[in-house]
């Protein structure tokens, strides 16, 4: 080839290597299950998708139209890193009045709460680094974490969550950077964390020097019970504890917004991370969220979504009996949106999916949710995203792909 010549127009270079977090970290399970399951006849069970006709959608559209009509240069502007004033103003009001005295400096906006646990991880974890978390976790943030490079372990617990004597002896042995929890309606298994035993978990923290995030999504979708304070309130915590929220349960996940509470010095490496990665989470997107709460009753809003998730609940609880086969066992939440079943010895759940799948249906197996020994035998399922209808239909085809497939493995 001389000079002049150029390579051919289909020669295409050769990518350069990933670097090693790349390389090791897989993609999200949830994710490849609902690219799979797309197709509109699949009555799907797997993802964590709010139901869409319970969105305020003209409540929001108005949001939007008075911030562009009003105030367009400042909407399409760039904004500050930690978030538009007022919004932060918004959310440490609505943090206050729960319990938590807050303070509009004491928030940091994020482009949805998966990159708070983003933004945590680039400012806290070396690789090699010790992360505690539940079993089973979050998926995300099993991701957000290895990602990192941390060295995740599970912390042992029952059906009230972390056990508090497990947790210290793996504070004292390992010497963790943090323990991530998601302590209300906990995803994947729906379970609540009593008071006690939050109480519990924050006397080790401040005992053993111990930070925690706690990640609070879905704790406002409460349609049964009482409200159980935050770790974050506890004594023994207060200082040490990093508590996450989102919109994108309880007002749209289109929106994006998300935010932490921490103190001002992890505050502000966390907000360093931010301009790494973004600069700022959308103004107009965040100004919007302001007018809405200023205009609208957010919590009336909330109360209504919850309580046809309940319904949606019920109507799972009810079938789940003629459903799942003989000796299963699952989680009744009070709020959230996901309960956590687990079936007989013998049965793997990832093994059975492309069966049910072919009988338009689908949920998540339950073994990427763990950090340590997978129980293969476990799923969630998402109740809130179909009507009461659905998602009787839904298991009907549950059922039958759950049968066919044992028939095929010879069960």
């Amino acid at each position: 080839m001389t000079p002049t010549e150029t390579a051919p127009a289909d020669t295409a270079a050769s990518l350069p290597p990933l670097a090693a977090r790349a390389r090791s970290t897989g993609g999200s399970p949830v994710r490849d299950i609902l690219a799979v399951t797309a197709r509109p006849e699949v009555i799907n069970f797997a993802g964590g998708l709010p139901a869409p006709e319970l969105f305020d959608a003209e409540g929001i559209a108005a949001a939007y139209r008075d911030v562009l009509a009003e105030t367009p240069a400042r909407a399409l502007q760039y904004s500050t890193t930690e978030g538009e004033p007022s919004l932060r103003a918004a959310l440490a009001a609505r943090t206050s009045v729960r319990g938590l005295a807050t303070d509009a400096e004491d928030i940091l906006v994020t482009t949805g709460s998966q990159q708070a646990l983003s933004l945590l991880a680039t400012a806290l974890l070396e690789p090699g680094d010790t992360v505690l978390v539940e079993s089973p976790c979050y998926l995300a943030a099993l991701q957000a974490f290895g990602f990192a490079g941390a060295r995740v372990v599970a912390v042992p617990g029952d059906e009230d969550g972390i056990d508090p004597a497990a947790l210290e002896e793996l504070v004292v042995r390992e010497r963790p950077k943090l323990l991530y929890t998601v302590p209300t309606f906990q995803n994947p298994t729906g379970r609540t964390m009593p008071a006690a035993r939050r109480a519990a978990v924050a006397e080790v923290a401040g005992r053993c020097g111990l930070w925690i995030v706690e990640d609070d999504p879905y704790g406002e979708l409460r349609f049964e019970g009482e409200r159980v304070p935050w770790i974050a309130s506890c004594d023994g915590a207060r200082d040490r504890t990093v508590l996450l929220g989102s919109f994108s349960k309880v007002m749209a996940p289109g929106l994006r917004l998300g935010w932490l509470r921490a103190p001002a010095d992890l505050l502000r490496a966390c907000a360093v991370a931010k301009q790494a990665a973004d600069l700022h989470t959308p103004t107009v997107n965040q100004l919007a969220a302001a007018r809405y709460l200023a205009d609208r009753d957010l919590d009336a809003h909330v109360a209504h979504v919850a309580a046809a998730y309940g319904v949606r609940r019920d109507a799972m609880l009810a079938g789940l009996a003629d459903t799942l086969p003989a000796g299963s066992v699952w989680t009744r939440p009070e709020g959230g949106m996901f309960l956590w079943a687990r079936l007989p010895e013998g049965y793997d759940t990832a093994a059975l999916l492309p069966e049910v799948v072919r009988h338009d249906v689908a949920y998540v197996p339950g073994a990427p949710f763990h950090a340590g020994t997978p129980d293969r035998a476990t799923l969630r399922l998402c109740f809130v995203t179909q009507t009461p209808d659905e998602i009787a239909e839904g298991l009907r085809r549950l059922g039958e792909g759950l049968r066919g497939a044992a028939v095929s493995a010879g069960a």
